[in-house]
């Protein structure tokens, strides 16, 4: 298995992968669209030893209260369900992180089920007064800090 930076080639590849992990097709347009404006700040691929996309988390820039400070959000992230169990995104997420912080980005939000990107270190954003645009996000909404003055 190898991790490493999507190239042109993938996009198949993690556009399947995409459909077969969500209930529709939202995050494969959501991918789809952030490539293709160019507003996609970073996407790790993991492939198999036949060079097949078992796993993928994109990272994209996003405004805090209207300001740009560095911030990027992650989505979506998915792995292959015969690869669940493994790690897998695991590493994703933390090789990542380790890039953005490497590109001198301040901080990562997420939407996701706290029990599982607690375990990447992130935390609950309402503990530091930060909030979602969209409604019904509060339990869900988290915040990675990259940078000591993040928050």
């Amino acid at each position: 298995m190898l991790i490493r930076v999507e190239i042109p080639i993938d996009a198949p590849g993690i556009d399947a992968l995409l459909r077969r992990s969500f209930e529709s097709d939202a995050e494969a347009k959501l991918v789809h669209d952030l490539r293709e404006d160019g507003f996609l700040t970073l996407g790790l691929v993991a492939t198999d030893d036949e060079g097949q996309v078992i796993g993928y988390v994109a990272f994209s820039p996003v405004d805090v209260q209207g300001e740009d400070l560095q911030w990027v959000g992650m989505a979506p992230l998915a792995v292959d369900e015969k690869y669940r169990g493994q790690g897998l995104a695991r590493q994703l997420v933390y090789e990542g992180l380790d890039s953005l912080n490497e590109f001198g980005y301040a901080a990562v939000v997420t939407l996701g089920d706290p029990a599982l990107y607690s375990r990447f270190g992130f935390e609950l954003a309402a503990h530091h007064d930060l909030r979602c645009r969209w409604p019904g996000t509060e339990s869900a909404f988290q915040v990675h800090r990259l940078a000591d003055d993040a928050l």
